[in-house]
C-alpha cells in the first residue's frame, strides 16, 4: 500500500509540474516573456504560488523548460521539413527557411520571445542551444550541396550561423504588433536571399502562396 500510495504521489506531482509548464507556455505565447510573473503562471495552472517553486526553483528554471519544449517543437518542425524526401539540397533549404518564417509569423508573441524578447541569463543559454540546432540543420544541408556540386565550397558552419542569425535578425520587427501585413512578400524575400547566400548562380524560388 506504501508503495501504491507513493506511485500515486509521484504521478500527481509529475501532472502538476505538466500543468505549470503548459501553463507558463500558454502566458508566454500570449503575453510575451515580459508579462509571465511565477503569480500569473500559478492563476493560470491553478495551483499556488509556492507550488509553482515546489516544482521550479526559480522563474528562470521554469521559463527555461518552456523554451526548451516550445524551441524543441520548432527545430524538429524545421529539420523535419528540410531532410524531407530527395530533392536537392537548395530546395530542402528553402523549404526550411520558409517553414521557419511562416510559424514564427503565425505565432508572433511566442516567436518574439524564443528570438529576441530580453530574458534572463538561464533562458538565454536555452536560445543558444536551439540557434545551434538550427545551424546544425542548415549547415547538414549545405554539406549536401557542397558533396554534389550544386553549392560551391564554403565553411558550411558559419555560413549556416550567419543565416540564422539574419532570419532572426530580418524578423524581430515584423513580429512587432505595430508592424503591417505582408508576410507573403517577407518569406519570398527571405527565402532568396538565404539562397542567393549560398548558391552558384542566382536561383529564384518562390515561397509557396496560401489561400
Amino acid at each position: 500500500m506504501a508503495y501504491r500510495s507513493t506511485e500515486k504521489t509521484a504521478a500527481r506531482s509529475r501532472a502538476t509540474r505538466h500543468r505549470i509548464a503548459a501553463a507558463a507556455l500558454d502566458q508566454v505565447a500570449e503575453g510575451g516573456y515580459a508579462s509571465a510573473s511565477v503569480q500569473a503562471v500559478a492563476r493560470r495552472a491553478g495551483v499556488a504560488t509556492g507550488s509553482v517553486y515546489r516544482h521550479f526553483p526559480s522563474k528562470a528554471e521554469l521559463f527555461a523548460e518552456v523554451f526548451r519544449t516550445a524551441s524543441q517543437r520548432e527545430l524538429d518542425v524545421v529539420s523535419a521539413v528540410a531532410s524531407a524526401g530527395q530533392a536537392p539540397a537548395t530546395e530542402r533549404m528553402a523549404a526550411g527557411i520558409e517553414a521557419f518564417a511562416r510559424r514564427a509569423l503565425a505565432g508572433p508573441v511566442l516567436a518574439y520571445a524564443l528570438i529576441a524578447e530580453p530574458v534572463d541569463p538561464v533562458v538565454e543559454a536555452e536560445r543558444l542551444v536551439f540557434r545551434r540546432g538550427y545551424r546544425d540543420v542548415f549547415a547538414a544541408l549545405l554539406d549536401e550541396g557542397v558533396a554534389t556540386g550544386e553549392i560551391a565550397p564554403v565553411d558550411t558552419r558559419t555560413v549556416a550561423a550567419a543565416l540564422v542569425g539574419a532570419l532572426g535578425e530580418a524578423l524581430v520587427g515584423p513580429l512587432s504588433p505595430a508592424s503591417p501585413g505582408r508576410q507573403e512578400a517577407l518569406v519570398a524575400t527571405l527565402v532568396q536571399f538565404c539562397l542567393n547566400s549560398i548558391h552558384k548562380e542566382d536561383v529564384h524560388v518562390r515561397a509557396h502562396t496560401h489561400a
